[in-house]
């Protein structure tokens, strides 16, 4: 709070006696991330898919397994929930599901009770208390599992039945610092119109087709996705679990499991899940996710990390670079095509750098390739129409930025629900 504080006071008084040097330190600063995150994403798209093929376990050796799956309001989709859980090809006796309800949640509670609900699933119930979130949710329900090995589910999630074989198979053949395997979360084909959804599924595909696997080959620590992610629950319990006030507590948990020295992996089969689809739902949701990310980068700035060199370059490669461009891209990219179209008017003087142009042009070209590469490493076809739609759908991202650092000062631990929709249909490509 000091350190924003003190930064927002210099910005200001800066701008105040030198708006021209005020304005070329935030291009400077602006030039240095946007290039890094543009190369960063090149490197990944150029590097090879980490290829781990373990033999499958047999029955008598997978070892035991709990699922979590912390739901709030999520009445609608616990039938179709329940369904894909019992798809999961697992042995039954060694595996426990966790549904978590929150104690006042008695719509979604009343559902849990009205149905037939399989001999691995149990309900269990938060008690009353803050901070209302998810990872509060979870440390409650890690005090129950059996498991050895734990992952995450959230509700609208629909993983491969495969995944918990994979998992555990990797987890056997691997070192024994391996604590933490991401699934590949795959956004459902929204259809060639929406903006919304196609941005959200470029993303997805971008982060955890593309620059996720990279990360984990290159050796480096990586952010957590919010679900589908596979713990050793013995790793999990020595760092402390989650934490409970964190809004993005999968990416610090990846964070804090590397500072104890352990590492991130990732594997193949995915976990389908729905985009938001609209404004109302999207928002939100980017606002707690920036908000989560500049905890997570606040509190790891003053841990062990920044002692770590290799952590150290992995957390200004990801929170880092994605907090700074959360905040720059929208505004700046404003700016740039504004002074750009100015350019085109008759005796107008260049208003853009050249080597400006260019680094515009190559970081909308490297993120485009990185979302066409994840798409199709997911199985699709990407259209050129939504690659042209990423930067207005980053002047989305900064709008939510604002809010995010709003909330960081004011309501730092509020955590914006987000709702869910039964699917419509099976997962397409």
């Amino acid at each position: 709070m000091i350190a924003l504080g003190a930064a927002g006071a210099l910005a200001t008084l800066g701008a105040a006696l030198a708006p021209l040097a005020a304005l070329a330190t935030v291009h400077h600063l602006f030039f240095v991330v946007f290039l890094l995150g543009g190369l960063t994403r090149l490197a990944a798209s150029m590097t090879p898919l980490p290829r781990h093929t373990p033999p499958s376990l047999p029955d008598a050796e997978l070892p035991a397994y709990t699922i979590i799956a912390p739901l709030y309001r999520e009445a609608e989709v616990l039938p179709e929930l329940i369904e894909n859980l019992c798809a999961i090809d697992y042995p039954r006796d060694r595996l426990q599901a966790l549904i978590v309800l929150e104690a006042d949640d008695e719509t979604t509670r009343a559902v849990a009770r009205a149905l037939d609900l399989p001999s691995f699933v149990q309900v269990l119930v938060v008690p009353p208390g803050t901070p209302r979130t998810k990872p509060r949710a979870c440390n409650h329900a890690l005090e129950r599992a059996r498991g050895e090995l734990l992952v995450i589910y959230d509700a609208e999630d629909m993983p491969d039945p495969g995944q918990l074989r994979e998992a555990a198979a990797r987890f056997a053949a691997s070192d024994p610092r391996l604590a933490c395997l991401q699934a590949p979360l795959r956004i459902e084909d929204p259809g060639f119109s929406l903006f919304l959804p196609s941005q959200f599924r470029l993303e997805y595909a971008a982060h955890f087709e593309v620059l996720l696997p990279a990360l984990a080959r290159w050796g480096l620590v990586f952010p957590l996705g919010g679900t589908s992610n596979h713990f050793k629950v013995a790793a999990l319990r020595r760092i402390g679990a989650w934490d409970a006030y964190n809004v993005t507590e999968d990416a610090d948990v990846g964070f804090r499991l590397a500072a104890a020295g352990y590492h991130l992996g990732v594997i193949e089969r995915p976990t389908w899940e729905t985009a938001p689809t609209t404004g109302a739902q999207w928002f939100p949701q980017r606002a707690r996710w920036i908000k989560g990310h500049m905890q997570t980068l606040a509190v790891h700035a003053r841990g062990p990390v920044p002692r770590q060199a290799r952590n150290a370059l992995a957390l200004g490669l990801t929170l880092a670079q994605s907090v700074a461009s959360s905040h720059l891209h929208g505004p700046v990219m404003t700016v740039a095509v504004a002074l750009a179209l100015v350019d085109f008017m008759p005796d107008a003087s260049l208003a853009i750098p050249p080597w400006d142009l260019v680094l515009y042009v190559l970081g909308w070209g490297a993120a485009a390739i990185a979302g066409a590469r994840g798409v199709m490493r997911a199985g699709g076809q990407p259209r050129w129409l939504h690659l042209l739609g990423m930067p207005l759908y980053w002047l989305c991202q900064s709008a939510a930025a604002v809010k995010a650092l709003y909330q960081f000062i004011t309501a730092p631990h509020r955590w914006d629900k987000t709702l869910h929709a039964p699917r419509s249909g099976r997962p397409g490509a």
